[in-house]
C-alpha cells in the first residue's frame, strides 16, 4: 500500500524574534505562508517481523538515515500509534532547496506523518497529528494546516488566518545557504534589535484586503543580510525582494523577477490556501 503526497514550501511575510527561551529558541511572531512549490513524497507501507524505515530521494545534498527530519516523522508516528510491524519506505523528490528559509525539511517530515496517518486510517486525530508535529520542530504546525497562519512560541503555536491570492517569485544564491543556528546566533549579537511590530500591521492588511507589501519584514535579514554579498545583490536588483525564514532565499510577491547569473530563480508561483495533501495518485487502502 502506498501513497503520494505533496508538500508545499513556506514563505514567511514578517518574522519577528522576541525573547530567548530557556530551552535555546527563541520565541517568534511570524505571518507565515504556504506557496505552490512542493516536494512529493512516495509513501509505502509493508508488513512486516520488526518496525524498519527507510528512506531515498532524488537529492544529493539530505541524508537518507535516522538524521533526515522525514525518517524522525516516521518513527514518531510509529511509535504514538503503537506500530512495531511495518516496514515504512519514503522516497523524496526534492523541487525545494536545501537550507533555503523554505521549510523544505518540515513540510516533508509534516507530510511523511500526514500520509502515514492515511495510509492507517486516520488512527490519530488531527490534534495528535499537531502534537507530533509540535515536538518535532517549529514549522511542521504550520505545513500541515497549510495557507496564512499566525504563528508564535518557537513557531509552533499557529492561528489561522484569511486567505488572500498574491503571486510570488523566489530568488536564491546557488551555492549559498544559511543554518538557522548561524541566523539567530547572528541576531542575538545585533546591539540595535529591530522592534517594528510588523507581524500586527500585516495581519490587519491581511484581514482589511489592502497591498501587504508594504508590512513584509525579516528581523533575521538584517542580522545576516552585510555579511554576505550575494544577498546584497538581490537587494541591489529586487530591492522589494525580502529574505524568508533564515534565509538563503529571498521572495517578491510578483509574477517575475530578473534572472542573476549564479542565482536559483523560480517565478510564476502563487499562494495556496493548503498545507500538506493527498495528490491524485493517492491509492485507496484497505483496512488494517
Amino acid at each position: 500500500m502506498q501513497i503520494k503526497i505533496k508538500t508545499p514550501a513556506k514563505i514567511n511575510l514578517t518574522l519577528e524574534v522576541l525573547d530567548k527561551r530557556p530551552d535555546g529558541y527563541h520565541n517568534i511572531q511570524s505571518v507565515m505562508q504556504m506557496i505552490d512549490l512542493y516536494d512529493y513524497l512516495t509513501i509505502k507501507v509493508e508488513n512486516s517481523t520488526t518496525e524498519e524505515i527507510t528512506l531515498s530521494g532524488t537529492s544529493d545534498e539530505i541524508p537518507y538515515n535516522e538524521k533526515n527530519l522525514v525518517y524522525k516523522a516516521a518513527k514518531l508516528f510509529l511509535d504514538r500509534a503503537n506500530i512495531h510491524d511495518r516496514h515504512v519506505d519514503v522516497f523524496i523528490e526534492k523541487n525545494i532547496p536545501i537550507s533555503a528559509g523554505l521549510a523544505g525539511g518540515s513540510t516533508n517530515a509534516a507530510g511523511t506523518i500526514y500520509g502515514l496517518n492515511c495510509l492507517f486510517n486516520n488512527i490519530l486525530s488531527r490534534q495528535e497529528l499537531h502534537e507530533l508535529c509540535a515536538e518535532l520542530g517549529s514549522d511542521l504546525n504550520v505545513c500541515l494546516e497549510g495557507g496564512c497562519l499566525l504563528a508564535t512560541g518557537r513557531g509552533e503555536k499557529i492561528e489561522k488566518l484569511p486567505f488572500r491570492e498574491n503571486p510570488v517569485s523566489l530568488i536564491k544564491p546557488t551555492n549559498m545557504g544559511i543554518s538557522a543556528k548561524e541566523a539567530y546566533t547572528k541576531f542575538s549579537r545585533l546591539e540595535k534589535k529591530p522592534d517594528l511590530d510588523m507581524t500586527f500591521k500585516m495581519i490587519d492588511s491581511i484581514k482589511i484586503g489592502t497591498d501587504i507589501r508594504q508590512f513584509l519584514h525579516n528581523d533575521l535579514e538584517v542580522a545576516v543580510f552585510q555579511d554576505y554579498q550575494e544577498l546584497k545583490k538581490i537587494k541591489e536588483n529586487i530591492p522589494q525582494a525580502i529574505m524568508s525564514g533564515s534565509g538563503s532565499t529571498y521572495f517578491a510577491i510578483s509574477d517575475n523577477i530578473p534572472q542573476l547569473e549564479g542565482y536559483w530563480v523560480k517565478t510564476g508561483l502563487k499562494f495556496i490556501p493548503s498545507g500538506v495533501e493527498c495528490c491524485d495518485e493517492y491509492i485507496e487502502v484497505t483496512k488494517w
